[in-house]
């Protein structure tokens, strides 16, 4: 499975700072973050991009504003975009604050739907 470690750490240490009950697995080529048993956010090396993509599920709405970003690719692991799911390239969450930034929309949106 190919994903980068180092991100892991990064998004572990972030929901633990917050004291989020979460857990993660690899999955689907990459690794997972379960928030409230439900599929948050993940990690994994694309073949076509040729590097990290963050996945966030941040909702609908919130896709509908983030997807305008340069950042922003939408989530098309199957070949089709998954809707409220979106991909983020690592210029969008090399530095700690924007990789949080992504992180308290995944839970934001994580909570008005637990």
């Amino acid at each position: 499975m190919a994903f980068d470690e180092f991100l892991g750490e990064r998004i572990t240490r972030f929901f633990t700072s917050q004291k989020v009950e979460f857990f993660s697995k690899k999955m689907m080529g990459g690794l997972i973050f379960m928030v409230n048993n439900k599929m948050s956010c993940g990690i994994h090396i694309d073949k076509k991009y040729g590097d990290s993509l963050l996945m966030a599920k941040i909702g609908e709405k919130q896709y509908a504003i983030e997807i305008k970003k340069e950042c922003c690719l939408p989530m098309d692991f199957t070949g089709r975009p998954m809707k409220g799911y979106i991909y983020i390239t690592p210029e969008g969450f090399d530095l700690d604050t924007d990789l949080e930034y992504w992180l308290e929309l995944v839970l934001s949106f994580n909570r008005k739907n637990n």
